[in-house]
């Protein structure tokens, strides 16, 4: 017996068999694009996403064929909603924010209740690509699809309805939308009304591992699932990736270490609104009963990684190609032990909270030349660590303290950076044996579901597993505090100058 975990990203969808204790034993990845829609906005054509997932379906299930799937369940990308007929046709795409022809209608919402109002019913603020927005337009510019359209759904749910279930939305993917009441666990009549929006386009609500139906006889036959097998209401990537990491107790955190870095944790109590909101900091449910999480995040993370080995490391990415090894494993082997003398302000892209700063630009100081390669890369991971720190210092001040970190992602692999991280956030960093995990919260989802759990701590225990922890060095972590102190200051120095120059 098997559990199946999908994930429904942006540019793929990831399909993954289980067994009950953890253990991949079949995947498949299958990739679409971004299309361009009216005007040249981003859009999703869901009829491909939907194809995309029926074939990674379809491949996972003929390679386990002696481990019979019992049940399955989705995590998708948030705020993207597709338009479906009662009749379960897909009518149309979806649009993929943010864009800033979209972005007013949030905007108009925020001004109408004000900024605490609408943070105390959501946990949110008017910054992002909400569903809110999407809808907004297309009931404006498309309305003869949006008045054909039965509901708006998310991807996940999308999936698991068309494979048979009921036309659900866990409170997660909700929570994306900017018209969810987070206390009251239902849609908001208040941000309804207050953006002319009926919530009989919107899908029914439950908890994440809500069972939801059974594969249709027409869907098992076409991807070789047994129409017995349980459909289970799954969640939003980022939850299911902190249930895939076993962050499901008060002071855990998931550590994202992929194009974008966040910092997830995990709480029981809603803090004071107001504090949150000050710091830029948003909330949503947890697929866990009883728990929200929390969201800080890095939008260059990663990412400058690529930057520096696709424009300046290009040799070095084919050699690295040629042999069959990863670029980044080569830079990261040259980095010093020690902390960097540079400092590096790593907002290449707009960034995240506090600040949401679109026109936010990189700075690297203190080069001479006598820098190394290494120590640049370094102080990349270094800059990056920096912001995820002051990320922990801004939730430790709303009263939600961090005291462990389970790593996910392609940076989780090496062993330099989450070590790094455990000396500059001062609190231990550990790895799990599923480093993108995903695939595997949604299939947890789907064994509780099911009842092959009694419940998500059963869960965790049978199929989360701690590979390796890493501890802070007091050393490291006493110098790296004095550079802490350093990179809080350069942000305010350097916005002004840098936005200058963006402008220029």
């Amino acid at each position: 017996m098997s559990l199946l975990g999908i994930d429904v990203g942006i540019t793929r969808c990831v399909a993954t068999a289980f067994s009950l204790e953890g253990a991949p034993l079949a995947q498949s990845r299958q990739a679409y694009d971004i299309v361009a829609g009216p005007g040249g906005m981003l859009e999703l054509d869901s009829r491909s996403v939907w194809n995309a997932v029926s074939r990674a379906i379809h491949e996972v299930v003929s390679r386990t064929k002696q481990d019979p799937i019992r049940a399955l369940s989705v995590s998708s990308t948030g705020e993207t909603m597709a338009p479906l007929s009662a009749e379960g046709r897909i009518l149309g795409n979806c649009i993929v924010g943010p864009d800033d022809r979209i972005a007013h209608y949030a905007q108009d919402v925020k001004r109408s209740l004000g900024d605490q109002r609408l943070f105390d019913i959501t946990g949110n603020v008017a910054v992002g690509p909400y569903s809110l927005a999407s809808l907004c337009w297309l009931r404006e510019n498309e309305p003869r699809l949006f008045a054909s359209a039965w509901r708006f759904l998310p991807l996940g749910p999308l999936v698991c309805h068309l494979l048979g279930g009921t036309a659900t939305c866990d409170y997660s993917l909700a929570s994306r939308t900017l018209l969810f009441d987070l206390g009251r666990k239902d849609w908001s009549r208040e941000l309804l009304q207050a953006c002319n929006l009926s919530r009989q386009k919107l899908p029914g609500l439950a908890p994440a591992g809500t069972p939801v139906g059974t594969v249709s006889p027409t869907r098992a036959q076409q991807l070789g699932l047994h129409p017995r097998v349980r459909l289970v209401l799954g969640g939003h990537d980022q939850c299911c990736r902190a249930l895939g990491s076993g962050v499901t107790r008060n002071g855990m955190a998931v550590f994202g270490l992929a194009s974008q870095v966040s910092v997830t944790p995990a709480f029981h109590a809603i803090p004071l609104t107001s504090l949150m909101l000050s710091r830029g900091l948003t909330m949503e449910h947890h697929l866990v009963p009883g728990l929200l999480v929390g969201f800080f995040y890095d939008r260059s993370g990663g990412s400058i990684l690529r930057w520096f080995a696709e424009t300046l490391a290009p040799l070095e990415r084919r050699q690295a190609h040629k042999r069959g090894v990863s670029v980044y494993d080569v830079l990261l082997a040259e980095m010093p032990e020690q902390p960097t003398r540079l400092m590096v302000l790593p907002h290449f892209a707009p960034t995240g909270p506090p600040h949401f700063d679109a026109r936010a630009s990189g700075a690297i100081l203190g080069l001479d030349t006598g820098t190394t390669r290494g120590e640049i890369v370094k102080a990349f991971l270094e800059g990056v660590t920096y912001h995820c720190a002051e990320g922990q210092m801004l939730f430790e001040e709303a009263g939600i303290r961090i005291q462990v970190y389970r790593a996910m992602g392609g940076g989780s692999r090496s062993n330099s950076w989450l070590q790094l991280g455990a000396d500059i956030l001062g609190v231990p960093v550990e790895r799990t044996q599923v480093v993108d995990p995903a695939t595997l919260g949604a299939a947890m989802l789907a064994g509780v579901g099911c009842g092959v759990y009694a419940g998500f701590e059963e869960a965790v225990e049978a199929a989360v597993h701690v590979e390796r922890a890493f501890l802070p060095d007091p050393q490291r972590q006493a110098a790296f505090q004095v550079k802490m102190e350093r990179y809080a200051e350069l942000y305010p120095l350097l916005r002004d100058y840098l936005h200058r120059l963006h402008d220029t």
